[in-house]
C-alpha cells in the first residue's frame, strides 16, 4: 500500500470512527466533565514574575480562582523600622521597580510632613514633573508588553523606543535609570542639569507624535479587539469592594485620582483630566492607560512652563533626623494607583512603625472575583490588563 492508498485508508476508516462504527451513539444530556485543579505559575511565562494562581477549572470555565502571593516578599516594611528616614528611601523606590520616583515621593512626603519641613517651590515644580515622567515609563512599558502577550510583537518596539528617550532625560537629572533616589527629605539632590528644560521640550514633541501612532496601532487594531472587548468586565461596585485604583478603577467609570481628590506637590496648579472607561473590561483598562499617558505630557508641559527660574536651596537639616511622636497617612496617585504610607514615630531616629498600601495589592486581591465565569483563553488578557507588579504585591 503506497502512501496515498494508505491515506484514503486512514480518513476512510475516521469517518467511519466518527458515524460510530455501525453503532448508535447516545448524544442526548448535556457531557458530564470533572473538577480540575490547575496551577498558573509561580513560574510561568503566563504570570507576571512569581506570582502564582490556583484555578479551578469546569472544560475550560474557569470557577474559582485564588491568587497565591509572597515569592517577593522583602520585608520592607520592618527594615524600614531599623533605618534612618533617608536610608529608607532605597526601600521605597524597588517594591514597584516601573514607578520608582513615585515610590520616593510619596514616602518623603510623609517624613516632611512630619517634621514640618518646607519644600522650595522650584523642587516642588521639579518633583511634579518628575513623576509624570515615570508615570510616562510606567504607562509605555504596560501597553507595549500587553499586546505581545495576545500575540502583538510590534507595540513592544514602538514603546521601549520612547522609553529609552525619557529614561536618558531621567538619568541626565538623577544618575540612575530606574532607582532614581533623587527625592530628599526638603527638596531635592541636585538641581536640574545645564540644558534639561530644552531636552525634555524635544522629548515631549517626540513622545506626543509617537503616542499618536502607538494609540493607532494598538487600540485600532483587529487582534487587540477581539481579544480585549466585553472580556474580564469588572463592576464599579466590585471594583470599590475590593479597594482597587488607578487605572483598573478608572476603566470601571470612577474617576478617583488622588492628584485630584487630595492634590500633593503642584498637582492644585495644573490642569488635566481623568480618563474613565466606560464598560470596565479589559479594552478600556488598556484604553485608559493610553489616555493617562496623553494627560501626563499635559502635566509636564505645564510643569516646564511654571518651573520657577533660579537655583533652590534645600533647607538644612540636622545630622540625623528623628521621626517626632505621632502618627500620618499620605496617599499619591501612583502610575498603578493609590500608593499609601502610614508611618508612627515616637520621637526617635527609625519610624516606630510602618504600613504600606501598594496598589498592585488590591488591584490582585480581587481576581477571585474578576475570572470566575471566564474561560481559560482569555485568563492571559484579563491577568495582563490588571497591570501589576509582583515587587509592589509583596512587598
Amino acid at each position: 500500500m503506497d502512501l496515498r492508498e494508505r491515506a484514503a485508508f486512514t480518513a476512510a476508516s475516521d469517518a467511519w470512527m466518527l458515524r460510530g462504527g455501525g453503532i448508535d451513539i447516545v448524544t442526548e444530556g448535556p457531557l458530564r466533565t470533572e473538577e480540575m485543579i490547575l496551577n498558573i505559575g509561580p513560574q510561568h511565562p503566563s504570570t507576571h514574575g512569581v506570582l502564582r494562581v490556583v484555578l479551578e477549572l469546569d472544560g475550560e470555565m474557569i470557577i474559582r480562582a485564588e491568587p497565591v502571593i509572597g515569592y517577593m516578599h522583602r520585608a520592607a516594611e520592618k527594615l524600614s523600622e531599623y533605618r534612618d528616614p533617608r536610608q529608607v528611601l532605597v526601600l521605597m523606590n524597588r517594591h514597584d521597580w516601573l514607578s520608582a520616583f513615585n515610590n520616593e515621593l510619596g514616602w518623603i512626603l510623609a517624613v516632611e510632613r512630619m517634621i514640618g519641613v518646607e519644600v522650595p517651590e522650584r523642587a516642588q515644580w521639579i518633583r511634579t514633573m518628575m513623576a509624570e515622567w515615570n508615570r510616562l515609563l510606567n504607562h509605555l512599558m504596560f501597553t507595549g508588553s500587553y499586546p505581545l502577550e495576545l500575540g502583538a510583537m510590534t507595540p513592544m518596539f514602538y514603546a521601549f523606543r520612547e522609553r529609552e528617550m525619557i529614561q536618558d532625560l531621567m538619568e541626565s537629572a538623577t544618575g540612575a535609570r530606574m532607582h532614581h533616589s533623587y527625592v530628599r527629605v526638603g527638596g531635592l539632590k541636585d538641581d536640574l542639569p545645564r540644558g534639561f528644560l530644552k531636552e525634555a521640550a524635544d522629548v515631549l514633541k517626540w513622545v506626543r507624535k509617537k503616542l499618536a501612532d502607538f494609540e493607532n496601532l494598538i487600540m485600532g487594531n483587529e487582534i487587540i479587539h477581539v481579544r480585549t472587548k466585553g472580556i474580564g468586565s469588572l463592576p464599579s461596585e466590585v471594583a470599590t469592594a475590593y479597594g482597587c485604583s488607578g487605572p483598573i478603577i478608572q476603566a470601571s467609570g470612577i474617576p478617583m485620582d488622588a492628584r485630584k481628590d487630595e492634590p500633593y506637590e503642584k498637582y492644585g496648579e495644573v490642569e488635566f483630566e481623568v480618563p474613565v472607561g466606560a464598560n470596565g473590561d479589559c479594552y478600556d483598562r488598556l484604553w485608559v492607560l493610553v489616555q493617562r499617558m496623553w494627560e501626563s505630557c499635559k502635566i509636564v508641559e505645564q510643569c516646564m512652563d511654571k518651573l520657577p527660574p533660579g537655583q533652590f536651596v534645600s533647607p538644612k537639616l540636622p545630622k540625623k533626623v528623628r521621626v517626632p511622636d505621632g502618627e500620618i497617612y499620605v496617599r499619591t496617585e501612583n502610575p498603578l494607583g493609590l500608593m499609601g504610607y502610614y508611618v508612627v514615630g515616637d520621637d526617635n531616629e527609625f519610624p516606630y512603625r510602618l504600613k504600606m498600601r501598594t496598589a498592585s495589592f488590591s488591584n490582585v486581591a480581587m481576581i477571585p472575583a474578576l475570572l470566575p465565569g471566564t474561560l481559560v483563553p482569555d485568563l492571559i488578557a484579563i491577568l495582563g490588563s490588571v497591570f501589576f507588579v509582583v515587587g509592589d504585591v509583596d512587598r
